[in-house]
């Protein structure tokens, strides 16, 4: 889907859909704008349903200041044109107020951006604007004070976040990754243990990161087990998002095909709309024509090259298991035989292993050992099937939510013991 040909009142309706369905906002709460071409400004309407909306309930504000459209416009659209004032390069703004950031504004704490690369890289510096009344010229000039220094996040003392950018999906986007953090922080403050961040070092590494150069092949001929692979990708990756275990940018699918070609999420596509003829076939070491892979498709590749038995691989980010990733704790998958059965021993590596070293982590993954955490980065599932991976990565993230609200209980965990897991293995043939 090509995001920017839709009419800015459509943009507004599919992200404040987004915002509502994924809990970031309620019934009233929250507010999207965009100025176009020509001056004007599409916002969502106040006290409008924002689980119902519809392109007709958008607002136009004219560059004289005109109101056009069935309602009012969001009681918040002054800072909305404080912002467009004062930073011209700006022509999305979005603000909302999820529980997880909510949590920081009324604590006052600034998100840490070093122990996520992406928040670091999408957020930029955070700072916060002084808190004032919802709606008055007061919480307009806070806000647009600190844009006019160059911020695009801005968290808002006792209220939420506001976020600018060039366009309302990458104002979702860096949005949607804050509030990711949010959780993944909160998650590790949950579970305590030391909290590791990325060294400048790593981060420069990062930044670097891209996918291997690679030739292209033509093929126009596509047979049953290659579409069906990618009739059930999109599936799964559009559960994956819809379960919080992706973000709009963030996770990666790939599935083996007989022949020994694999198909593979792109680089850079919103993992909500991605559709079949989006997926990036890699063949012979040379990918689809016209097509951009994942940036960590040199890992697959040499997982699949490794190991014959494994024929689908994730990677993804989900908030409760990056918890482990991000902190000294040991993630261990002895709490319900289920948990151990699709897990086993889970280990973990240093950041930058899946883009520096990928050759050294395949010898490392395999069926016997399926699963693994990255240290401030992701975990990787393997399976014999996409369903295989899939319940796995879940397994792992509910797994790991289990533990997060056994922290918050106070009392410890009890995990099953030495002898209780011979019994598993036995009892499930496990190798």
């Amino acid at each position: 889907m090509n995001f920017e040909m839709l009419h800015p009142a459509d943009q507004i309706v599919k992200i404040m859909n987004r915002l509502y369905y994924y809990g970031m906002t309620t019934t009233t709460g929250g507010n999207l704008s965009i100025k176009d071409a020509d001056g004007n400004v599409w916002i969502s309407p106040s006290g409008v349903d924002k689980g119902s909306l519809r392109r007709e309930d958008i607002m136009m504000i004219t560059p004289s200041g005109e109101f056009v459209g069935h309602h009012r416009p969001s009681v918040e659209y002054p800072f909305h044109l404080a912002i467009y004032k004062n930073r011209p390069d700006i022509k999305a703004v979005l603000h909302a107020h999820p529980p997880a950031l909510v949590a920081f504004s009324i604590a006052r704490i600034i998100p840490d951006t070093d122990i996520i690369p992406d928040a670091k890289l999408l957020c930029g510096k955070i700072t916060y604007a002084g808190y004032a009344l919802p709606g008055s010229d007061k919480l307009g000039q806070n806000i647009a004070a600190e844009f006019a220094k160059g911020i695009n996040t801005v968290m808002l003392e006792n209220h939420g976040v506001v976020i600018g950018a060039k366009d309302l999906f990458s104002a979702f986007m860096n949005f949607e990754t804050l509030d990711y953090l949010a959780r993944v922080q909160i998650n590790a403050a949950t579970i305590g243990g030391k909290v590791s961040r990325i060294s400048e070092k790593n981060m420069e590494t990062f930044k670097r990161k891209t996918a291997p150069t690679m030739d292209e092949f033509s093929s126009n001929v596509h047979t049953a087990e290659e579409l069906a692979a990618r009739r059930d990708m999109c599936e799964l990756i559009r559960r994956a998002y819809g379960n919080q275990l992706f973000t709009s940018e963030q996770g990666t699918f790939s599935c083996r095909l007989s022949d020994g070609s694999f198909i593979i999420t792109p680089f850079g596509k919103d993992r909500a709309y991605l559709e079949p003829e989006d997926l990036v076939r890699i063949k012979d070491g040379k990918r689809e024509a016209g097509k951009m892979p994942s940036r960590s498709v040199a890992l697959h590749e040499s997982l699949y090259a490794n190991d014959p038995e494994i024929k689908t691989v994730i990677v993804a980010h989900p908030p409760h298991m990056m918890a482990f990733a991000v902190t000294d704790n040991k993630f261990d998958a002895r709490l319900i035989p289920e948990s151990y059965i699709a897990l086993r021993e889970v280990k973990k590596y240093p950041f930058g292993s899946t883009f520096m070293q990928p050759e050294l982590l395949s010898k490392e993954i395999s069926m016997k050992s399926p699963v693994a955490i990255i240290e401030n980065d992701c975990l990787i599932a393997a399976g014999t099937s996409l369903l295989n991976a899939f319940d796995r990565l879940e397994v792992m993230e509910y797994s790991a939510k289990s533990l997060v609200e056994a922290a918050a209980l106070g009392s410890g965990v009890v995990t099953i013991t030495d002898e209780e897991v011979e019994e598993i293995k036995i009892g499930f043939g496990l190798k």
